[in-house]
């Protein structure tokens, strides 16, 4: 069996019998993957806090000849990122954020583009701390690279440009709306402000957190336009989301 090695972040464990857990983690090469890690709990020297979620790893397995877990060896803890821990909020934002990597990508879907982008988030979030705005950078961003993002600039019907103001959206009509094609179907208004900023923002370096500051109009339009696009592709309710929505935008 060969033994393979690669960079991982740890989206979250479950503890298994007495010593044993099993473990969610992101590679870049390998996408996201499973592993069954004998005696963690017991075995400080093979894995020690290298295993906690959102850590960064040097992550070394090998593949079974069945099942869908790999064999985890041990891991070298490369950043635990302790300053995710400062608050509530920061924290909440850090474990969303791994929960909807897994929720978005399958196992073969989350290649070195996602990687890069939920390692940039962590940073930025261990650094900085909590926002907004790293939320919705976070998620359109993810809806991208999933190839679920909505159209934006023009109407997702008729592909004919969108007026100045007030502009109808609909994830689950594939994005923004002219008035004669949304013909007062859809109850979510975006300023054709608030979809020009979003849509720039896609324009900027995957892995760029710092230096952005959205109007709270800005703020509460993407994140209830954010949250209809997302409503559509998650199968599963996240267990972080409901605590994130109390730090939501300002009404």
């Amino acid at each position: 069996m060969k033994l393979e090695v690669s960079s991982a972040i740890i989206l979250h464990h479950t503890d298994y019998g007495e010593a044993d857990r099993i473990v969610t983690f992101l590679t870049p090469d390998h996408g996201r993957l499973k592993g069954f890690a004998r005696a963690a709990r017991k075995s400080r020297k093979r894995f020690g806090a290298a295993l906690e979620p959102l850590a960064e790893v040097q992550m070394h397995w090998v593949s079974r000849s069945s099942g869908d877990l790999v064999s985890l060896r041990d891991a070298d803890l490369v950043k635990l990122r302790a300053g995710l821990r400062r608050d509530l909020e920061t924290l909440t934002l850090a474990g969303y954020g791994c929960e909807l990597t897994e929720v978005l990508f399958d196992d073969s879907g989350a290649g070195v583009e996602v990687f890069q982008l939920l390692q940039a988030f962590l940073d930025h979030l261990d650094s900085e701390g909590f926002s907004v705005e790293a939320r919705l950078l976070l998620e359109i961003r993810m809806l991208s690279l999933s190839g679920y993002m909505p159209h934006l600039q023009h109407c997702a019907d008729c592909s004919s440009p969108l007026p100045a103001g007030q502009v109808s959206f609909s994830a689950f009509h594939n994005g923004s709306l002219c008035a004669e094609c949304d013909a007062g179907r859809v109850a979510i208004k975006v300023d054709r402000m608030t979809l020009g900023t979003f849509g720039r923002i896609l324009e900027t370096p995957l892995t760029r957190f710092s230096g952005f500051k959205l109007s709270p109009q800005s703020r509460q339009e993407g994140q209830a336009l954010l949250n209809d696009a997302l409503r559509c592709h998650l199968h599963r309710p996240l267990k972080s989301l409901e605590m994130l929505d109390r730090f939501s935008p300002e009404e």
